[in-house]
């Protein structure tokens, strides 16, 4: 899973983290979550916050449809 597997990354965060409101946690936390799941095998330090935004908006649309 690279960068570009918003939604994947974002699935994965969902099932690791599913009592988290995306939008409470920390750029640097969500960094480390995201190095911290199994199949990603990006460069964790070819992020940005562009990227981190885009993930933690996934992340938080997908847990919106999980949490009614």
């Amino acid at each position: 899973m690279r960068w570009t597997d918003l939604e994947d990354i974002a699935e994965e965060l969902l099932a690791a983290h599913p009592d988290v409101d995306p939008l409470t946690v920390r750029f640097t936390d969500l960094l480390k979550w995201i190095g911290e799941l199994p199949s990603f095998q990006d460069d964790l330090h070819s992020s940005n916050e562009k990227k981190l935004e885009a993930v933690q908006m996934m992340w938080y649309e997908l847990w919106k449809e999980h949490n009614g």
